[in-house]
């Protein structure tokens, strides 16, 4: 089997408001987590209630990711101010 190169550099990485986009992803998953709380009754009557938990997952991630994306884009700025 042949391996696989690519014919074209790969495109440059999008730098985006990183750190305001996973906050907000954060905040759905605990928003969507709280909604469904009222509901555990039917959930769980339904075989459901996993639906719950990983809403509960999402925004326990999100708070990892909101403190990897923190140091990260600190290192960055870090990074720029002492090559400048």
């Amino acid at each position: 089997m042949a391996k696989w190169t690519p014919r074209h550099e790969a495109p440059a990485p999008l730098e985006g408001p990183v750190v305001p986009t996973i906050i907000g992803g954060t905040i759905i998953w605990f928003v969507l987590f709280v909604v469904q709380l009222p509901f555990y009754g039917w959930y769980s009557d339904h075989g459901h209630t996993w639906w719950i938990w990983t809403c509960l997952a999402g925004g326990g991630l999100g708070l990892i990711g909101v403190y990897y994306v923190k140091r990260r884009d600190a290192a960055i700025k870090a990074h720029r101010a002492t090559a400048e």
